[in-house]
């Protein structure tokens, strides 16, 4: 796994004028497997895969690594959710939605590949509902608190920028489940940064006012930004190195820029606790209130279904 550059298509920030435009185009997917909207219309990406982790792999590592990803969807995803009914349009918390959706699909298999790894059993409720705040293992870009449109678009067009080129590394990975899983991610975090990029593009061309708020919107979260490129102990171990994929995603993201008349910002990066970060389980005040909202239907109701 040494090459990780970014695609074309994640380098050229070729996108559509609206997101729902590319939804009704010949679907890429094989026949049969076509999708209406985000995180429908798929085969399960597992299907038929071999779940023993490979020799020579350990499997703490493993199960580590998957819990850092996998909460790092997971939680992006409650951000996402959390703009129904607040978004500018109908149609805007549609998408967001169901863009939430597709990262909580690979956030449920992540999390399971964790309980399978290291050998706990533990189920995707487990990890989700029964952890504390300090177990969880996410970046802190994705627990921030949704802000405005802007900051929410600036946010995803990081995320999803940074996490397509980790996953198409990953998309070769030893370990069948994470390769399968990463794969699969490639093509829904394309959509992700496709339906980021024509925001961005639509607000920081548009008026004075919207180039203004999109700026801010940068300039607030890119000091979030230098910790996806941080790399832990395990990611090291078990994953790529994050700092690899620096510079394409850079970029990328100046390209982006650049087309909307934007400026990339030069705030500083947010600064670790004591060395220690999200992947160490220290995280901002903005987790404890998404968790305790998250998950509180299921601590009042043990064992429930539905």
């Amino acid at each position: 796994m040494t090459d990780h550059t970014v695609t074309s298509d994640f380098a050229a920030g070729e996108h559509d004028d609206h997101v729902y435009l590319s939804l009704s185009e010949a679907s890429p997917e094989p026949e049969g497997e076509g999708r209406w909207a985000y995180g429908t219309g798929f085969a399960d990406p597992l299907l038929g895969v071999d779940t023993t982790v490979p020799a020579g792999l350990d499997g703490a590592d493993l199960a580590a690594y998957c819990l850092m990803l996998g909460d790092d969807a997971l939680i992006l995803a409650q951000r996402l959710i959390e703009w129904c009914t607040r978004a500018p349009e109908l149609e805007e918390e549609v998408a967001l939605a169901n863009l939430g959706l597709d990262l909580l699909g690979q956030a449920r298999q992540l999390l399971t590949r964790a309980g399978q790894a290291d050998g706990s059993g533990r189920s995707e409720d487990d990890l989700a509902y029964w952890r504390e705040e300090q177990d969880f293992r996410n970046v802190r870009l994705v627990e921030a608190p949704n802000g405005d449109f802007a900051f929410s678009i600036a946010r995803l067009l990081l995320f999803s920028t940074v996490r397509g080129a980790l996953y198409e590394a990953l998309a070769g990975h030893r370990d069948p489940v994470l390769a399968a899983v990463a794969a699969r991610g490639v093509k829904e975090l394309a959509y992700h940064r496709e339906y980021a990029t024509a925001w961005t593009l639509r607000l920081g061309d548009g008026t004075p006012f919207s180039a203004q708020r999109m700026q801010a919107g940068l300039d607030a979260v890119w000091p979030l930004l230098e910790e996806l490129f941080t790399g832990h102990p395990v990611e090291l171990r078990v994953g790529v190195d994050p700092a690899a994929l620096r510079e394409p995603v850079q970029r990328a993201l100046a390209a982006v820029l650049a087309e909307a008349g934007l400026t990339v910002p030069q705030t500083p990066a947010l600064a670790a606790v004591g060395g220690r970060a999200g992947r160490d389980g220290v995280h901002t005040e903005a987790l404890g209130p998404l968790l305790a909202e998250f998950q509180v239907l299921a601590r009042a109701h043990p064992g429930a279904t539905w």
